[in-house]
């Protein structure tokens, strides 16, 4: 468990777990000249705290790009249909 880590309920798939911080506009991308251009220091640095398995899925069903340009906050990412089908799974899981 890193220093950013600490234990709740997902917001995703609503499980009592150990929750990290995931990035809204990805690390690597905070160099990129359109990102920086198109969003604070602040904005790149803002993120929400999920569990391995949701944060996981959400890296596994969109590259960087996606995540950062379209994938930009907590409510566009809790409505994808593809992450709220991930994360239905994962709630179900132990």
């Amino acid at each position: 468990m890193s220093n950013n880590d600490k234990i709740g309920k997902c917001p995703l798939c609503n499980r009592e777990e150990i929750l990290t911080f995931h990035h809204l506009i990805p690390k690597t991308l905070h160099k990129n000249k359109w990102f920086k251009k198109n969003f604070t220091k602040q904005e790149m640095n803002t993120g929400i705290l999920i569990c391995r398995k949701c944060h996981n899925g959400i890296h596994d069903l969109y590259d960087e790009k996606k995540l950062g340009k379209e994938l930009n906050s907590f409510d566009k990412i809790y409505h994808d249909p593809a992450i709220k089908k991930h994360c239905a799974w994962v709630s179900k899981q132990k």
